[in-house]
């Protein structure tokens, strides 16, 4: 049995769609609004299920015991992940989030409430029932929006970092993602935590602020040879297996013998584009250094059994099925 645990972020997104976006102190209107359950461990989980996913999948992390946590709940079970680990706490509300979006462009603003997320800390992570469950691998997202995670810890640098450390002892292998913040605490929260984990898969704006690597150029273009640099430094910073930075463009994966993928990007029915990519990676069969087969899910010529059957044209037959 080889499953999949993922903590940190549960979030209840609330989408409206407004008609533009007002100046101070005047008025838009809100032409559409919707509701779903969101935060990295929700759609790695979701994706993976829907990608056909038959091990145990398991959330873990804190909610409140009000509306917004029943929407999870409810999530989790209709989307059949384990909800054993999920904390219902009775004084604190469950994270949200409002995404106003302006209809004519899409521009989308984000107002966070951290709620329960903000608790969520060690001792909400059973490690040792996690590995009698048959865990193999944990994800924990997103670092720099979970402020108990996020403290200074003496003797590993912050929270995370120790508990990224012991679930690593018990012999699962961790899988670490962190929030695009315009902050000078990649170095002082993420760094530390690097040397305990496996798979660290951020996209470029955050693999720039923990490496200072500049990815892009002036121009905004992506300088493939400082990609390569910033991957490379990932590894020596500690990850200790895989390094993956993606973009809208496309992705990069690099292990430490120094082999790398390029893949560039490609239409695909619309979804949470970051966190299928992370759930296709972390379930290839053969691990996440199997070149041929991640490149296969993500529906390149080297496939013998494409996730994308025809490129640009969407998803045919995706099935997922095992951890390394």
């Amino acid at each position: 049995m080889q499953g999949i645990a993922c903590g940190g972020n549960w979030i209840v997104d609330q989408v409206k769609i407004i008609d533009s976006w007002p100046p101070k102190g005047e008025l838009a209107n809100i032409l559409e609004e919707s509701s779903g359950t969101g935060g990295g461990p929700a759609n790695v989980l979701t994706d993976l299920k829907r990608l056909g996913f038959p091990h145990p999948s398991l959330a873990i992390g804190c909610i409140g015991k009000d509306t917004f946590g029943q929407q999870i709940l409810g999530h989790c079970r209709a989307n059949h992940i384990g909800t054993e680990f999920l904390a219902v706490l009775p004084d604190v509300r469950t994270s949200y989030t409002d995404v106003m979006t302006i209809r004519d462009t899409g521009e989308r603003t984000f107002f966070h409430y951290r709620g329960a997320n903000a608790r969520f800390g060690p001792h909400h992570v059973q490690v040792e029932l996690l590995k009698d469950a048959g865990i193999r691998m944990f994800y924990l997202g997103y670092l720099l929006l979970l402020d108990t995670m996020d403290r200074s810890d003496p003797e590993n640098g912050t929270v995370a970092a120790g508990l990224l450390k012991s679930i690593q002892e018990a012999g699962i292998e961790t899988c670490l993602d962190v929030v695009s913040e315009a902050s000078e605490r990649f170095q002082q929260i993420v760094v530390p935590s690097l040397q305990y984990v496996d798979h660290c898969i951020i996209n470029e704006i955050e693999a720039s602020r923990t490496t200072g690597v500049e990815i892009r150029k002036q121009d905004q273009a992506i300088d493939e040879t400082a990609l390569a640099e910033a991957a490379e430094r990932l590894l020596e910073l500690g990850v200790k297996k895989t390094a993956v930075i993606h973009f809208p463009e496309g992705g990069l994966w690099r292990d430490h013998t120094g082999a790398q993928v390029y893949q560039s990007s490609f239409k695909v029915p619309q979804v949470e584009s970051q966190q299928l990519f992370q759930g296709l990676l972390l379930a290839a069969p053969g691990g996440v250094a199997a070149e041929q087969d991640v490149l296969g899910r993500m529906g390149t010529k080297k496939s013998t059994s494409p996730l994308c059957a025809d490129e640009g044209k969407g998803i045919g037959n995706p099935h997922v099925d095992r951890f390394s």
